[in-house]
């Protein structure tokens, strides 16, 4: 009969409960009688016999465990040679050894092969772990298995777990780059872990790019290689010059104003997407040429006149008699504060240093009809009203008087 244990230590990463599984198919492949123990929370339940017996799966219905991330067993961060936090974490008692004690527990459960899955940390304790075995004549054998996705042990190649983090990290920030490829003056900084190794980092943007050659673009209708070309940057967790790069991505970016300047025909729109909100996008559009130095008077040229040029159309672009145009009557002068073009106001501090909401469309004259916006916004929240009621959700907006005082009697109560 062989007992085979395991344990899993330091931090979370991919691939542990299935690097678990994988090891017991193979142990039941060799030896014909094999019983599996599994120390909970690593290092710490083997201290505090706090362990498990595993059963592996059906092979044949065994696929689903590479879906499961983190370790069937838990994880800890215990080193076996730091006495003290032993200790004080109340898993010895004074005058115990760590060590000593871990080696007798292995020695009263009969374990012939311990695997330790972890990393620099895990596998040094192992290595203390597997001295002391041997110093005191204890038959058994200790196995390190390195996991981390900072694939930072040496001499090892590839450790467990960190090229499934490389390539969940390129997905996700595939996805970021997909959510701001409309949005043209964002700089999105990616801070990978890795701590002093930059190998998570450099893959991540490798698959990435190895990503983005595979994909399939349909330039016919603007979607364009190019705009994946987002300015975004991966960093280690290392020292950043974040103004330096700020300065690279500002040269890029004001080529716009400058083609504009130049006498180039900009113009501006908003795709119905679904990752546009509607009601919103022209009026963000607008914030965006302002934060590309646009004035309001050439911002609003790129949104409207500049836009029938391009359509060749002379029935829209402007306010003038015989044109087309629908219309929108707000409070507030949106020459200077372009927020109060949204449908819902801006928020601002009043003189007496409350927060209130300003501005919003007050009529709507869409093919000669008048919508009063504000009433058709009292109809929206009462069907948002009942959504919340019914999901007994509730969200608090600055500058709503309702929802602070409600909000104060909650603190209250």
């Amino acid at each position: 009969m062989k007992n085979i244990a395991f344990l899993t230590s330091g931090g979370i990463a991919p691939c542990l409960s299935s690097c678990i599984v994988r090891l017991m198919f193979q142990y039941k492949k060799k030896f014909d009688n094999v019983n599996f123990v599994g120390y909970l929370n690593g290092y710490k339940g083997l201290l505090t016999n706090n362990k498990i017996f595993l059963k592996p799966p059906d092979t044949n219905k065994s696929d689903g465990i590479y879906e499961f991330g983190g370790s069937l067993i838990g994880n800890s961060r215990v080193k076996l040679t730091n006495v003290n936090d032993c200790i004080n974490k109340g898993y010895i008692k004074k005058n115990e050894i760590p060590l000593k004690i871990a080696a007798e527990q292995l020695k009263k459960d009969k374990i012939d092969i311990l695997h330790t899955i972890g990393g620099d940390d895990t596998n040094t304790t192992a290595c203390d772990l597997s001295n002391f075995l041997k110093k005191n004549h204890y038959k058994l054998t200790v196995i390190g298995l390195p996991k981390t996705i900072d694939n930072d042990v040496i001499p090892i190649n590839q450790t467990l777990g960190a090229i499934t983090a490389a390539e969940q990290t390129a997905i996700f920030f595939e996805n970021i780059v997909n959510e701001n490829t409309t949005s043209s003056r964002h700089l999105i900084i990616h801070e990978v872990m890795g701590r002093n190794c930059g190998w998570l980092t450099a893959k991540s943007a490798h698959i990435y790019k190895q990503r983005l050659k595979n994909k399939k673009f349909f330039e016919t209708v603007n979607l364009r290689r190019k705009a994946w070309d987002i300015h975004s940057v991966l960093i280690p967790e290392i020292e950043f010059n974040i103004e330096q790069e700020s300065l690279r991505l500002k040269r890029i970016m004001d080529f716009e104003y400058q083609f504009f300047k130049m006498g180039g025909v900009l113009t501006a729109g908003v795709d119905a997407g679904r990752h546009i909100l509607p009601g919103f996008g022209d009026q963000r559009n607008f914030e965006l040429l302002k934060e590309g130095g646009f004035s309001t008077e050439e911002a609003l040229k790129v949104m409207t006149s500049n836009g029938a040029k391009v359509l060749s159309n002379t029935e829209i672009g402007a306010i003038e008699i015989g044109k087309k145009a629908d219309l929108i009557v707000i409070e507030e002068n949106p020459l200077e504060n372009l927020k109060v073009l949204y449908g819902t106001g801006a928020i601002k501090l009043n003189n007496d240093n409350e927060v209130e909401r300003v501005g919003g469309i007050k009529f709507t004259i869409k093919d000669g009809i008048i919508y009063d916006s504000k009433l058709l916004l009292e109809d929206v929240k009462k069907m948002v009203r009942k959504s919340k009621d019914e999901l007994n959700y509730e969200i608090y907006q600055p500058g709503n008087k309702m929802n602070i005082i409600s909000k104060k009697a909650e603190i209250l109560d």
